[in-house]
């Protein structure tokens, strides 16, 4: 495979992986909750739909998610797990897309260079990104259904037959982003080993020619 072609590939999926990571956290469509109640009659639509900042009820209505400024003594202990749970995707995700930037850069310098080790620690640090990306979005995942399940105590069983939940095109987003991530580097790695191997040819040729 040719060297070129593995490194320009790296690029492209590194740069949309920042671009789908970017876009989930600045959306709001993580967690959709839809409500079909035959006899509601009233002027606001009772479905909504969250992202990592706010939440969206209806047409017009928002809120923003109090993270870091709620209040804690005034929460249940179930509040204030929720919150924690919330605190800790905020600052993970935020961080795997500002380090993502960095290992962009780092990855264009070590290509470049053609250097293995330059390769293989670009590969490394673009990995350890998505450790950072999956920690972020498992922790989502843990906090909505944590959510879910205390939103089941708090309704009454009749009117959760109308409720239809799911994780929105913004959810999908991070983990393709994810996705993307590990297979940025995993082409850094390929192109550290085509490097390696062309620089062992490369000193064998020049050993024969002696």
């Amino acid at each position: 495979m040719k060297y070129g072609l593995v490194v320009l590939s790296a690029g492209f999926t590194g740069l949309l992986s920042f671009t789908f990571l970017a876009v989930a956290i600045g959306t709001d469509y993580w967690y959709i909750i839809d409500v079909n109640k035959p006899n509601h009659t009233g002027p606001n639509d009772l479905s909504s739909h969250s992202g990592l900042w706010r939440i969206i009820e209806g047409a017009n209505r928002s809120s923003v998610i109090p993270s870091f400024t709620a209040n804690m003594s005034s929460l249940s202990e179930t509040e204030r797990h929720l919150l924690g749970l919330h605190k800790v995707v905020v600052i993970l995700l935020p961080l795997s897309l500002v380090l993502l930037v960095f290992g962009w850069i780092f990855g264009l310098v070590s290509s470049l260079a053609c250097s293995p080790r330059l390769l293989a620690a670009s590969a490394s640090y673009v990995l350890l990104c998505s450790i950072f990306t999956l920690s972020g979005v498992s922790t989502y995942i843990k906090y909505s259904n944590q959510a879910m399940e205390e939103f089941q105590r708090i309704v009454p069983p009749e009117n959760l037959i109308f409720v239809q939940v799911s994780f929105g095109w913004s959810f999908a987003l991070a983990w393709l982003s994810y996705s993307l991530e590990v297979a940025t580097g995993l082409l850094l790695l390929l192109a550290a080993r085509i490097t390696q191997i062309k620089g062992h040819y490369d000193s064998g040729v020049a050993i024969a020619m002696l």
